[in-house]
Formats: C-alpha cells, sequence, structure tokens
C-alpha cells in the first residue's frame, strides 16, 4: 500500500515537473507592467525581465528610481511614474500601457507596490495608518487591475499580486494582515471570475525579506515614534518594559530577513513565463516550512506556538 501511494506521489511530481517547466513562445514579443519598481522586488524583477528579453513596462513613485532603474537596464525597459493611491495617475498610466502594447494586449500585470506600518500591536497604530496601507496594498491593486484589464482580456494574459504569508496566517501587524488577506480574496474572485477569457492569475505569498520596508534602523526608528504617540492609558495598559521587550523582538527578527531576494523573482517570474503557472508560490524557506505548515494546524494550537515568547503587558490577567 505504501509503495504503491509513493509511486502515485512520485508520477505527480514528475508530471508537474515536467509541466511546468514548459515556457510560453516569444516572450520577446510581450509586455510586462510591473508596479512598485523603485527598489525591492519589483527593481529586480524589471531588471530579471529585462535580461530574459521582455518588454518591461516599470511603474516607480519617484523619478529618481525610474532614472536609477533605467540606467540598470536595455533600452528595451521604459518607465513610468505611478501612484497607485491616486486614480488620475493610474488612469495616465493605463494609457500610457495602452500606446505601447497597442493591439498585442498587455501580457503580465504584477501589482508589487505595496507599505508597512511600524512593527507594533494593532492599537498603537492610529486609523491613518491603516487607511494608508490599504490604500496602498489593496484598494490601489485593485485599482490598477481593474484599468488594466481590458488590455489583459486582449492578450489573454497574466496578473500577479504580491501578497505576504501574512495574508494566510495573520499574526502580526494588524493593518498589513488585513490588507493582505484583501489580496488573497481578490485574487482568488478575480482567478475564477476571468478564467473563461484565458486571463490566469497568480498569488505570491513571500516570507521575511530584506528590502526597504524590512530596514533595521528605519522599522526601529518608526516604531519608537509610534511608541510616543500611543495614548497615556494605552502605555499604562501595556508597559514601558513591554515596549522594551518588544523592540527588541522586532530587531532580532528583522536581522534574520533573507537576503536572497531572487527567491521572490523567480515565483513571479514563473508565474509570466510557464505555460501552467501555479495559483500560489510560496516564497522563502520560513514561509514553505513554517508558517504554511502553521496555517494548516487547529488554530488554538498555532495561536499558542506563534505568541508562547511573547512579552507579557503589565496590566495583563
Amino acid at each position: 500500500m505504501w509503495w504503491s501511494l509513493a509511486v502515485l506521489v512520485g508520477l505527480y511530481c514528475l508530471l508537474r515537473w515536467y509541466r511546468e517547466r514548459q515556457v510560453v513562445s516569444h516572450l520577446h514579443d510581450k509586455y510586462v507592467f510591473i508596479t512598485g519598481c523603485d527598489s525591492g522586488f519589483g527593481n529586480l524583477l524589471a531588471r530579471q525581465l529585462d535580461l530574459r528579453g521582455l518588454r518591461v513596462l516599470a511603474a516607480c513613485l519617484t523619478e529618481k528610481g525610474a532614472q536609477q532603474l533605467r540606467s540598470q537596464t536595455s533600452d528595451r525597459l521604459d518607465t513610468v511614474i505611478l501612484d497607485v493611491t491616486k486614480t488620475e495617475s493610474i488612469l495616465a498610466a493605463t494609457q500610457w500601457v495602452e500606446e505601447r502594447v497597442g493591439d498585442r494586449g498587455l501580457w503580465g500585470l504584477v501589482n508589487n507596490a505595496g507599505i508597512f506600518h511600524p512593527h507594533c500591536y494593532s492599537e498603537w497604530l492610529k486609523i491613518e495608518a491603516y487607511v494608508d496601507v490599504f490604500k496602498v496594498n489593496l484598494t490601489g491593486l485593485i485599482e490598477v487591475t481593474l484599468s488594466m484589464l481590458p488590455l489583459l482580456r486582449r492578450a489573454r494574459g497574466r496578473i500577479v499580486n504580491v501578497s505576504s504569508i501574512l495574508g494566510r496566517l495573520a499574526f502580526f501587524g494588524g493593518a498589513y494582515c488585513s490588507s493582505k488577506y484583501g489580496v488573497e480574496a481578490f485574487s482568488d474572485t478575480l482567478r475564477r471570475e476571468l478564467r473563461h477569457f484565458g486571463v490566469k492569475i497568480s498569488i505570491v505569498e513571500p516570507g521575511y525579506f530584506r528590502t526597504g520596508m524590512t530596514h533595521v534602523a528605519w522599522c526601529l526608528e518608526r516604531l519608537k515614534q509610534a511608541w510616543e504617540e500611543v495614548p497615556t492609558h494605552i502605555k499604562e495598559a501595556y508597559g514601558q518594559k513591554f515596549f522594551d521587550a518588544h523592540h527588541n523582538g522586532v530587531k532580532q527578527g528583522l536581522l534574520k530577513c533573507s537576503t536572497n531576494l531572487n527567491l521572490v523573482t523567480d515565483c513571479m517570474e514563473h508565474a509570466l513565463t510557464s505555460v501552467h503557472p501555479r495559483t500560489r508560490y510560496s516564497a522563502g524557506w520560513d514561509s514553505q516550512f513554517f508558517f504554511i505548515p502553521l496555517s494548516y494546524l487547529p488554530t488554538s494550537l498555532a495561536d499558542y506556538i506563534l505568541t508562547r515568547s511573547w512579552p507579557k503587558p503589565a496590566q495583563a490577567v
């Protein structure tokens, strides 16, 4: 019995490996639009796809970021300034893309732009922080996607939405986790709605990586600032010792972030270039071997594993 099961699993893995190795033809004729290319995953992916020969349309938030990217790539890559929180900027970028892709349509859309609030507890954040995160991570992603959708249908193309492992297992950063759960839900809904149009949607769920959002000094400074602005009654509930322990825990966690961003961009590239892209990509060893398995455990057990080492607030019961 076990031998038969092992054979079946082996055949499944072999078939999956073969299917995923099949590459889309004529990649040099295909246009891919990527948001958030100033730095991090988006910047690396733009350079990676440019080397692969695709026609990259890179959206940056700043002109400085666009200039730096152009200086590192071929003449095939073109840039545009995009603020995903502003409708007029999205409409202008869509028009800019349509002028370039023409009747061929847009082969790939990579929704990579994202922000993270200070690494602190949910009630330490002002409501403005929640709104800002949702505007970029979720509402902006949705608006960019809907605006580009006619061009994607024309090419029967691909949408790659960058979520997070915190979109599968929420345990830290209430605003960020909530926005990424929204990305997962929107992507699942859209994938089912667009299947008859030939448009394929993939979700990339990175673990912890060293990008601008996880720069140690910057993150710790924002954490301190957030704590300083917390109302007195909330500070008293948690206590200074709690904050100091939390601050140290965040620092240690940030120092452990992976520096190999290719683990994420390789997933994005596969989703864009494979004949049979995956629905979900878990990027990073922590994502694949800790967080994903943890997400399938009973909730009470997952809660214990995640919070057993957390400090206790001053007014804990």
